[in-house]
């Protein structure tokens, strides 16, 4: 990467993040002023930290249905879209140059390394300075997890680099001292951010740092355990370390009493957790974006939402949701089969049916009509749409999905919050650590794992009573940590959590190298839907949708390579740059 000279500290308008207002993700700079004119006040510092926001991500262009379509356009076994992912399938190659190891990707980090260069000129007391150094320590950790997750091992960037630095393409440390220095990061953050409840309107806070430590100490930890001895295991790894850390943070959050599940008992009520416009009254969601079409910005999610979006859901996703007692499909008497959407629902974990569109002719509305007109309500698959808008599997992704009308009938009318994170996570986090530490408990449990349940009526996990599946995806660990990740997969479906924890658990091998995704049966739509456009949706010998049946690239299923494919290739032109010293990831040479 090549960095622009040192640039001026630059301001930018000031206005509440997320409010009605233009957000000040959105703004460009106003004034351009020089160092010796800034970093005057904390007042200062906070205009600067205003720009650490651009690092969340947007979802404001077209064909995207923001993160209720990342486990399809990722990649993983949840969802598919229409064309195939190349990266699952082994395809990808190294690139000359990529978004993700970019001028403009690093130039971030230079950005947020500014401002702790220079907050020390503030000469106001500690408690007006540290919260603006805690949020650049957060988006330090936030910007590295993300090139941790896609690159491993990295370059420790610190310092503002002069653009003649080699520093950044000093050789790459290994990934673990990497986790380390964003636990510290976090550790900082933690420390000098205020709480929830006394920090300013949207803008990060103590217990959202805790939260997204507890997510990286995780991922670090399981994938440390479930990489030993691959091509991306760690030298001298401590996963029980990291897993420590992840319990700890989540039951910092947890104890805060600051967060609690949305519309427990509530009909429809997790359906309705995705698909609101403003999240500020909301108790589970930890930090969200909003959108505003009139100052912006807005996005187009709700052109596609309600029709198939180009993606399905996948009969191994759908295969996994539990019957209503407790019991999956492979054993328990109130599993009714796969002939109809209805059929696939009944009996089923009421998440099920809140994720997915049926037919039910009541509760699934893909659009309240205006001027008093009656509901459209689903009743088939849109198999008629356009490429990006006809569904992958005939299972159509219906969470996350806003019905009204003036969402859906043009270009930029999105308003439909975007969830950075949820205390749901959090509730998985801490059970699974601890199951990976074999410290979980049926306090621990129901403390985390039955508030989900409950939330849908659904049984409570006693885990001295599991019933054996024998279809479990991971047959190899307990049954407790069968019906851990089981209940990640349902309580997380659509929110592009899978490719990541299909990485981290070292489980492409068994779940995507050979794997043909399949959908819905397609024989319950004939009759109701002419033929030719059936046509175009090959099935297996059973009857189910199999979407890449006639892709000859995969003919033989998925051929994800697990000696080279769980990281992303450093791009070429970085490796080239003279005076360079990184090497290449795993199998990319």
């Amino acid at each position: 990467m090549r960095f622009p000279k040192i640039f001026t500290a630059t301001i930018l308008l000031s206005s509440v993040l997320f409010s009605c207002k233009k957000s000040f993700l959105e703004r460009s700079p106003e004034t351009v002023i020089s160092d010796a004119q800034y970093w005057k006040t904390s007042n200062d510092l906070k205009l600067y930290a205003n720009s650490f926001y651009n690092n969340f991500p947007a979802y404001t262009g077209f064909g995207t249905i923001g993160i209720y379509g990342e486990d399809a356009d990722q990649g993983s076994d949840n969802m598919v879209y229409i064309s195939y992912n190349t990266r699952m399938n082994g395809e990808s190659v190294v690139p000359a140059t990529s978004d993700t190891w970019s001028t403009a990707s690093w130039g971030n980090l230079r950005n947020i390394n500014y401002l702790l260069a220079n907050y020390s000129k503030v000469k106001e007391p500690w408690s007006n300075v540290k919260t603006y150094v805690g949020e650049a320590r957060f988006f330090r950790a936030y910007w590295y997890f993300n090139m941790l997750r896609n690159y491993g091992d990295l370059p420790w960037v610190s310092q503002v680099l002069d653009p003649s630095s080699k520093e950044v393409y000093n050789k790459r440390l290994p990934r673990n001292v990497i986790a380390d220095s964003i636990i510290a990061d976090l550790d900082s953050a933690i420390a000098y951010l205020p709480a929830k409840g006394t920090a300013q309107a949207s803008r990060v806070f103590r217990e959202y740092a805790q939260a997204l430590q507890a997510r990286i100490a995780l991922y670090e930890g399981t994938w440390e355990k479930y990489q030993a001895g691959t091509p991306f295991g760690v030298s001298g790894a401590t996963p029980d370390k990291y897993l420590q850390k992840a319990v700890e943070a989540s039951a910092a959050v947890m104890a805060s009493g600051v967060f609690t599940l949305d519309n427990v008992g509530k009909n429809y009520g997790y359906w309705s957790l995705f698909n609101q416009v403003d999240y500020s009254g909301s108790k589970e969601v930890i930090f969200w974006r909003q959108y505003n079409i009139t100052t912006g910005p807005s996005h187009n999610w709700h052109r596609y939402t309600n029709t198939g979006a180009g993606r399905g859901l996948t009969k191994s996703l759908v295969d996994d949701y539990l019957c209503a007692d407790g019991q999956p499909i492979s054993v328990s008497s109130l599993y009714k089969g796969d002939d109809s959407l209805q059929l696939v629902v009944t009996g089923r974990d009421p998440r099920l049916a809140q994720t997915m569109y049926v037919n039910d002719g009541n509760h699934i509305v893909t659009s309240n009509q205006p001027n008093g007109a009656a509901n459209l309500l689903f009743q088939v698959p849109t198999f008629d749409a356009a490429s990006e808008n006809r569904p992958a599997t005939g299972y159509q992704v219906y969470k996350g999905h806003n019905t009204d009308y003036m969402q859906q009938y043009a270009a930029e009318l999105g308003t439909t919050g975007l969830i950075l994170m949820r205390y749901a996570e959090v509730l998985l986090i801490n059970a699974e650590a601890k199951a990976e530490l074999g410290v979980l408990t049926q306090g621990d449990v129901d403390l985390t794992i039955n508030k989900l349940r409950d939330r849908v009526g659904m049984p409570k996990l006693n885990i001295g009573a599991i019933v054996t599946d024998p279809k479990w995806i991971f047959p190899q660990l307990s049954a407790v940590m069968n019906e851990i990740r089981r209940e990640r997969r349902v309580e997380l479906a659509c929110e592009g959590f899978r490719r990541d924890d299909i990485y981290r658990w070292g489980a492409a091998q068994r779940l995507i190298v050979g794997w043909k995704p399949k959908g819905a049966k397609l024989k319950q739509w004939q009759g109701r839907v002419s033929a030719s456009l059936l046509s175009g949706y090959p099935v297996d010998a059973n009857g189910y949708i199999e979407p890449y049946q006639k892709v000859g690239a995969l003919s033989n299923g998925y051929k994800f390579n697990v000696n080279r494919d769980y990281l992303l290739p450093v791009p070429l032109g970085e490796l080239q740059v003279p005076g360079n010293t990184m090497t290449q990831n795993p199998g990319w040479n």
